[in-house]
């Protein structure tokens, strides 16, 4: 298969093989994307632990959590405990060029950094899960409008982009010095409060059969969670990329307007994540008093689904 070639000192290779049934595109096209727009994802995946979603031709996806053996020297790495798996993992760190060409010659698709920097959270994070149609996004971003209401109720603001799948992730940036327990607990209010404002169109059940249609406020991604980072593409049809939107502008668009041959063109020499993010905020102490009211959704749901099985049984 023809089109190798060398950057950075990183040996590139099998340049034109497709990238992924259904990506519509090749391997070049992932490597040339992940360059140019390299000064502006390197600095969201900068110091933070790394997971990324490979795609090896003729495999299914995977997700790759433990730098490999055969890494190269240079690429820097954390390691880090996981809690659920009870274990060390050893992350990478993409924090150069060179590294995202390696990650990119090695078919990682998707970058999913962790939310920390060291052992300092930096960001809330609300997740917009719409359900399954052709108007989920428009419904996903009608969610993102709940949430924004929330925040500015709160006195809190914050960024958005297309998750570059069918929803909508909002971050909003945190003071140095937040505790964990305290982000998790606002972030279930801040959920609960977008909820209220259309308990028609929203919810927070985290149980998929209990949502009814609407769109999950998904307020678990404080802890281990990662989020796939803004500029990284996805694993979808088209190979369609995660990108910042301004708010007035999330009607006006849909994912399919931001793939690996489109993105970087869109950016022009902007920077449109660093520009639309606040300043780090700290979290209002009602809104983090609310939340630690609010049960843990994943523990919450462990508990009803054993209750319902149990029910079950008993019938």
């Amino acid at each position: 298969m023809a089109g190798d070639e060398t950057r950075d000192g990183v040996a590139l290779t099998n340049l034109d093989q497709p990238l992924f049934d259904g990506a519509g595109a090749t391997k070049r096209d992932l490597v040339d994307y992940l360059d140019a727009v390299a000064d502006r994802i390197l600095p969201v995946l900068r110091d933070r632990a790394l997971s990324v979603i490979r795609v090896r031709p003729g495999q299914e996806p995977f997700m790759q959590k433990n730098l490999p053996k055969y890494a190269p020297e240079w690429v820097q790495s954390v390691s880090v405990w996981a809690e659920a798996s009870r274990r060390q993992v050893t992350y990478a760190l993409c924090n150069d060029r060179r590294t995202l060409l390696w990650f990119a010659n090695q078919r990682a698709v998707e970058y999913h950094p962790g939310l920390f920097v060291g052992s300092h959270p930096t960001h809330m994070i609300l997740d917009l899960d719409p359900p399954d149609g052709s108007d989920a996004f428009e419904l996903a971003v009608r969610g993102a409008f709940l949430v924004r209401q929330a925040l500015d109720e709160a006195g809190l603001a914050g960024a958005v982009k297309t998750s570059g799948a069918k929803g909508v992730h909002v971050f909003v940036p945190v003071a140095e010095g937040t505790g964990m327990e305290d982000l998790a607990a606002a972030t279930r209010a801040l959920a609960a409060r977008a909820e209220r404002v259309d308990p028609a169109l929203a919810t927070t059940a985290f149980i998929r059969e209990d949502r009814a249609g609407k769109v999950f406020i998904d307020s678990t991604r404080a802890g281990g969670a990662t989020v796939a980072a803004a500029y990284s593409p996805r694993v979808r049809p088209g190979a369609p990329v995660s990108f910042p939107v301004a708010w007035e502008s999330l009607d006006q668009v849909v994912p399919a307007d931001f793939t690996v041959h489109t993105a970087a063109g869109l950016l022009k020499d902007a920077d449109p994540w660093a520009e639309s993010m606040p300043e780090p905020q700290r979290l209002p102490a009602d809104l983090v008093e609310e939340g630690h009211t609010i049960p843990v959704a994943r523990v919450q749901a462990m508990h009803e689904g054993k209750r319902r099985a149990r029910a079950r049984r008993a019938e």
